[in-house]
């Protein structure tokens, strides 16, 4: 078997506009398509991933910033995880998948492009989701555009 690699995570080392802790400016800003926030909770927000993997692509945030599951509380847990799952809901709802990638990718030796703030992905899939452009274009294919995502995803996440 080949193994052919693309290592993406890099522009969030290479782009200087990003600020220190992408999800902190995004928390201080109000919602909108600006900062791709969906909802706030009490201990967590709910965030569109600007690259996203796949159309739905989102982020579970504790407002805490830390990078250590272990210095959040049980209620901050608790709701990581159910504002997972309403994100699974709200997603199932609107696309259809055949499926979802769910997790944390702790450091940046663990996969974390922002490593210094804890985060829950919530990825829909679908067979067949990957191809060819991902890997020789550099690029991903993306049937909806980031706006349209947000626009569609805060609607019904609010149903």
């Amino acid at each position: 078997m080949e193994y052919l690699f693309s290592n993406r995570r890099d522009y969030f080392n290479r782009d200087r506009s990003i600020p220190e802790c992408a999800f902190c400016d995004a928390l201080a800003k109000p919602d909108s398509f600006d900062n791709l926030i969906i909802y706030r909770g009490t201990e967590n927000f709910v965030i569109l991933n600007k690259y996203p993997y796949t159309s739905g692509h989102m982020m579970v945030v504790p407002n805490l910033h830390t990078s250590h599951v272990e210095d959040l509380n049980e209620a901050a847990l608790t709701e990581m995880m159910l504002l997972s799952r309403r994100a699974i809901e709200t997603l199932n709802h609107m696309y259809h998948p055949q499926g979802f990638n769910m997790g944390l990718n702790i450091g940046a030796a663990g996969g974390a492009g922002i490593a210094e703030h804890l985060h829950m992905h919530v990825v829909p899939r679908w067979s067949r989701d990957t191809n060819f452009i991902t890997v020789l274009g550099n690029a991903r294919v993306l049937p909806e555009s980031l706006q349209e995502s947000y626009q569609q995803i805060k609607s019904a996440w609010f149903e």
